[in-house]
């Protein structure tokens, strides 16, 4: 079986709109692809795992593939299957870490959060390669959606190790942020990536976000390290585009600083 992306699980098919089905899964896969989520050389679904997970005809997975092979992100070899050959041209910029986990502090104490789910599950493949586990390590996810003058801003799954599943209650999430949570047990921050890419709105993030079907999101994916340099949190977010932006304040011999903002 190839592996899976975390985002898999989801409705990303959706039957009601003019957009025809094998350009639906495309724009997905398309999207795992550019963001990340579909490292360079991983193995893609064949056609009829495709077809199971998204329940779609094997017809229309055979296209979708066939538009993703056209498009110069996967190659298809009869022996081999479909595997991704698309490389992300990134290069990353620093920011001070401080200012950084300040601002997103100061940005989830200004808005609203809705507790979706809480849970301690087996870490997929995508998401234990993060964390440098093996896969079905126990992690605990939580899932929150943040608004804003009671309109949705954006959906935010996250993962911390096990251990630290009695910090992260609905009680806790409701009222103080994700990072905010791991300062006051005493984890010191040592270091995050983050990358940021733009995704089109699958089925489950059109009902949720309340956008019109494939409207752009950003996507937010942020792997925080403690001072020894152990991953203790990932947080994929998926924000509306109209509502979101990020900041980078940038300054000779320095690192700048980063912060995000709402549109009203």
């Amino acid at each position: 079986m190839a592996e899976t992306g975390e985002n898999e699980t989801r409705g990303v098919v959706g039957r009601r709109g003019a957009v025809p089905l094998y350009h639906q899964l495309f724009l997905t896969l398309r999207d795992e692809i550019t963001s990340g989520q579909r490292a360079y050389g991983s193995a893609v679904p064949t056609e009829q795992e495709l077809a199971h997970l998204h329940g779609v005809s094997r017809i229309t997975a055979r296209r979708c593939l066939e538009e993703l092979a056209n498009s110069g992100l996967v190659e298809r070899r009869r022996r081999t299957g479909t595997r991704v050959i698309f490389q992300t041209p990134v290069r990353p910029l620093e920011a001070n870490i401080d200012q950084a986990v300040d601002s997103l502090v100061a940005f989830g104490k200004n808005t609203q959060v809705r507790v979706v789910d809480i849970g301690e599950e087996p870490a997929a493949a995508s998401i234990a390669q993060r964390f440098g586990v093996p896969v079905g390590t126990a992690l605990v996810r939580a899932v929150r959606v943040r608004s804003m003058d009671a309109l949705p801003l954006g959906e935010v799954v996250s993962y911390v190790p096990a251990r630290l599943g009695p910090l992260i209650t609905r009680e806790n999430l409701t009222t103080t942020p994700m990072l905010a949570l791991l300062r006051g047990a005493g984890v010191s921050i040592g270091h995050a990536r983050q990358t940021i890419s733009a995704i089109s709105a699958d089925a489950a993030l059109t009902a949720t976000l309340e956008v019109e079907a494939r409207a752009p999101l950003l996507r937010i994916e942020r792997l925080v390290r403690d001072a020894a340099g152990m991953p203790i949190l990932l947080t994929v977010a998926h924000y509306r585009a109209d509502r979101y932006h990020i900041t980078l304040d940038l300054g000779a011999g320095d690192a700048g600083s980063l912060g995000a903002s709402v549109r009203p």
